[in-house]
């Protein structure tokens, strides 16, 4: 904000921010008359506005007129006749828009800085708006930075006062404005000074440390898991920013490990999770439609699932061979499997076994399965047993997340275990994963991406089952509360979460040699059968030989398919 700078001494901005946050008539104040004022640096609450959110269509950047100036665009690869269906009708592309008009949600942008890790390519509209209301706020954030925060540069506050007291100062002035912050804003003011807290040098660790406690203990009492769904999702947050002050998020990620509840009602939640939402359904039924199409012709089919679970996605597939014509072919699934869904199942392989041959017998299909139990991670090619002759599939739902790259480990896992599936010479791969950057962000960014997936996903929740049921507590909590700690307080290789956005997927998948593969029509038509019982506030689009589910405006999960 060069204009503040050059006219206002130091002495001067804090009456004049006091005055500033006093006047009721600044928080009226109109949307265009804050343009005017240019930061210097980019502040994390700097404005949001819709008209400041950007998407790229077909080429064409969509952008309001009224507004030139641009702090950041969100990219979105070309859309070229692709279709977008939610669950009550279909939605035709136009030439210079997304497919999705855009709704006024409750989710910070995904990309502050535009790195090459935010690239979205999805063909939803910017993944995240701010209210009116909300913007104002955040100028306000905006202003109190530039006049209160740290500045060495600046030669009106050089020498005048101590880097601490201009930090105590700083972290008063954030303290005192929390009381006018909406819970959104009081979770980011939280977060960001947790941030500081783990870069800072000592003493002024100590001052960060004192106000995000301070903070923390506002946000107790306005969190709730049985509240609104960003006051269910705060409370997870909330948790995750403990621990992570407390570096203990490793030690209480594993203590939610040892705490689960017996199988039995683990099984119960992850199946109120699969009914309520279609997440699930969305990457079995896909999954199925391309393989089944990419097998027509085989006789000898050999399935190997990298995330085997319950076998529950198999089910349907042997028994839509059982009609093929002709008679049906030999199949054979290798179900690999980690200890989680070991004790999720109450038994190891031989239960998947059991009830898959049970359901092959039943639809007269030859069928062969072999159990790898072990993690992703862990997986050699002995272990996979892949035959001559026979024509081979590989499946990996919601699973490749998981596995380090070389931000973790110079092993490499999810790059390695790509290569080992590509020497394999599979006739088709198909891949759904988190529509999310949590793999290599650094802590305040990948907080917010938290903030703005999971924010969509409570909401989604929240249109099917009440607030106080507590079955859905129960469901939040062990299928989705985890994973919110683990992505928040972790670091290293106790942070099992690192999802990534298609884009850098396709990189990944494209160096270890694989190739896309359009998406056929039988994979279209299951749109339908998707989104026929789930609300309309579900979305999926097509666009460049991949699917994206998305809630509303912001695109949750993909699925692909490669060869």
């Amino acid at each position: 904000m060069e204009v503040w700078r050059s006219q206002v001494s130091w002495n001067e901005r804090v009456p004049l921010y006091l005055a500033l946050r006093a006047s009721a008539n600044f928080f009226k104040v109109d949307n265009r008359s804050m343009e005017q004022v240019k930061p210097s640096r980019v502040s994390t609450f700097q404005v949001l506005n819709n008209d400041l959110i950007h998407r790229k269509f077909q080429g064409t950047d969509v952008s309001s007129p009224a507004h030139t100036e641009e702090f950041f665009t969100l990219e979105s690869t070309p859309v070229t006749g692709d279709s977008v269906q939610n669950s009550s009708s279909a939605v035709s592309v136009s030439s210079n828009r997304g497919p999705f008009s855009p709704h006024c949600s409750q989710s910070y942008a995904s990309d502050l800085h535009h790195s090459c890790d935010y690239t979205y390519d999805s063909p939803f509209t910017g993944s995240s708006v701010l209210c009116n209301e909300e913007n104002l706020a955040h100028a306000l954030w905006m202003l109190k930075n530039d006049l209160l925060g740290p500045e060495s540069a600046d030669g009106d506050v050089s020498g005048s006062l101590s880097d601490m007291v201009m930090s105590s100062t700083r972290y008063g002035k954030i303290l005192e404005m929390a009381a006018l912050m909406d819970l959104k804003q009081l979770l980011v003011a939280c977060a960001e000074t947790v941030s500081e807290a783990d870069s800072n040098s000592m003493d002024e660790r100590r001052l960060a440390v004192s106000a995000a406690e301070a903070l923390m203990g506002m946000l107790e009492r306005r969190v709730s898991v049985s509240g609104d769904p960003l006051q269910r999702l705060g409370a997870y947050l909330l948790e995750g920013l403990k621990a992570r002050l407390l570096s203990s998020g490793s030690i209480i990620y594993k203590k939610l490990k040892c705490n689960e509840k017996a199988s039995s009602e683990l099984m119960s939640y992850m199946h109120v999770l699969y009914e309520i939402c279609p997440y699930y359904k969305f990457a079995y039924v896909s999954a199925n439609a391309v393989i089944r199409e990419a097998m027509e012709n085989e006789s000898r089919i050999h399935v190997i699932d990298f995330q085997i679970a319950q076998g529950s996605q198999w089910v349907s597939f042997i028994q839509s061979l059982s009609s093929r014509p002709g008679g049906p072919p030999y199949l054979r699934i290798t179900g690999v499997d980690d200890s989680q869904s070991a004790f999720a199942r109450g038994g190891g392989l031989e239960l998947v076994c059991q009830r898959l041959a049970s359901v092959a017998e039943e639809c007269r299909v030859p069928f062969e399965f072999h159990g790898a139990g072990m993690s992703g991670c862990e997986v050699q090619f002995e272990n996979l047993r892949v035959l001559q002759g026979e024509s081979l599939a590989v499946n990996f739902p919601y699973i490749l997340h998981h596995m380090p790259d070389e931000s973790v480990s110079t092993t490499n896992h999810r790059d390695r275990l790509l290569r080992l599936v590509k020497s394999l010479s599979p006739k088709i791969v198909t891949l759904s994963e988190q529509e999310s950057n949590t793999n290599t962000s650094s802590f305040f960014p990948r907080f917010l991406e938290t903030l703005d997936y999971y924010s969509a996903i409570f909401e989604s929740i929240d249109v099917v089952l009440p607030r106080d049921d507590r079955q859905r507590i129960s469901t939040e909590e062990h299928c989705v509360g985890r994973d919110i700690v683990n992505i928040i307080a972790c670091e290293g290789i106790d942070r099992m979460e690192r999802h990534e956005l298609l884009g850098k997927w396709r990189l990944r998948l494209t160096m270890a040699g694989f190739s896309p593969v359009p998406l056929n029509s039988s994979v279209k038509s299951t749109r339908r059968e998707v989104l026929r019982d789930y609300s309309t506030n579900y979305r999926i689009a097509e666009a460049n030989d991949a699917l994206y589910l998305g809630w509303k405006n912001r695109a949750l999960y993909t699925f692909s398919a490669w060869r």
